[in-house]
């Protein structure tokens, strides 16, 4: 079995791939290796997950169209973690989101069907509930109103995949994430920058009267919730291979910023068997032992 997992060099991807690979998947890595944050750091990633003989990886640029031509591997599922993330610089540069996240979006669509692909899990976002009123957030919530250029372009995506899911038939997960943190998070992202600054004894700034809230995940939950909706969508291909029908039982704020993110877990519990087991508290832990052995 074959993963493309887009996004390589990332965060969430690096955690990923690296289960995947355990569990004895052979994944090929697509990344660009952007400078939006520490290019040494994504090498580093990269650097890492080629030790294992199971990873192979292309530095390509999704908003490049034919990405069919570039690699000849055929692959069975898609996971696409590659976005150019962060609300606040989408205000400033809308048109670096539309083309590094609707444009490759779209790319990487065409390529499954170069490859005779139609399984996807995509990582969408939180951001696309905008200032929703009412919470926790669901599914099914109407989500029209984005408030940043970063959620539009991800409402974008999920209505790209949909497209694709009713031309060519393509199954599509959308994982909408609410604020992943854990070791190897990036440094720009509030806790990460948080624990740096406190360490330097240097004052935090904070926006707004405090009265915002957010949903913060452990990585390792996100890992583990992705690795469902790849189980979920594997499944359902092996029963499509045997022409069987599927027999299952489940068991002042900045420009852009949300005031509370908040989610309704219950339905990725109940279709994909999702359920995050690291409190804050231990999350937190877990990245501060991390930053303290990982300071020169």
């Amino acid at each position: 079995m074959v993963i493309l997992v887009t996004g390589a060099a990332g965060f969430i991807a690096n955690h990923l791939i690296k289960e995947l690979l355990e569990e004895g998947f052979f994944v090929i890595g697509l990344d660009c290796l952007d400078d939006f944050y520490s290019i040494e750091i994504k090498r580093k990633n990269i650097s890492d997950l080629l030790r294992n003989k199971n990873f192979k990886f292309y530095e390509l640029d999704l908003k490049e169209p034919n990405l069919a031509d570039e690699f000849e591997e055929n692959f069975d599922i898609v996971v696409h973690l590659a976005a150019r993330a962060g609300v606040l610089p989408s205000v400033k540069n809308p048109d670096i989101y539309i083309s590094n996240n609707i444009n490759a979006t779209y790319n990487v669509l065409e390529l499954m069907k170069r490859k005779n692909c139609k399984k996807m899990v995509f990582a969408s976002s939180s951001s696309i509930y905008g200032n929703n009123k009412k919470i926790p957030f669901r599914e099914d919530d109407i989500v029209d109103f984005p408030i940043s250029p970063y959620a539009f372009t991800k409402k974008s995506c999920e209505l790209i995949n949909h497209t694709y899911h009713y031309l060519y038939n393509f199954d599509i997960i959308n994982l909408r994430l609410f604020t992943v943190y854990g070791p190897r998070q990036r440094p720009d992202l509030a806790i990460h920058k948080f624990v740096h600054l406190i360490n330097q004894n240097k004052p935090i700034e904070m926006y707004g009267d405090g009265a915002t809230a957010r949903d913060y995940t452990f990585v390792s939950d996100t890992v583990e919730g992705f690795k469902k909706a790849i189980q979920h969508l594997l499944v359902d291909l092996i029963y499509n291979t045997m022409k069987k029908k599927p027999n299952i039982i489940y068991k002042s704020y900045q420009p852009g910023d949300v005031e509370i993110t908040y989610a309704d877990i219950s339905k990725a519990k109940t279709i994909l068997g999702y359920n995050p087991s690291i409190t804050i508290e231990d999350g937190l832990e877990k990245f501060i032992t991390w930053f303290f052995s990982n300071q020169k």
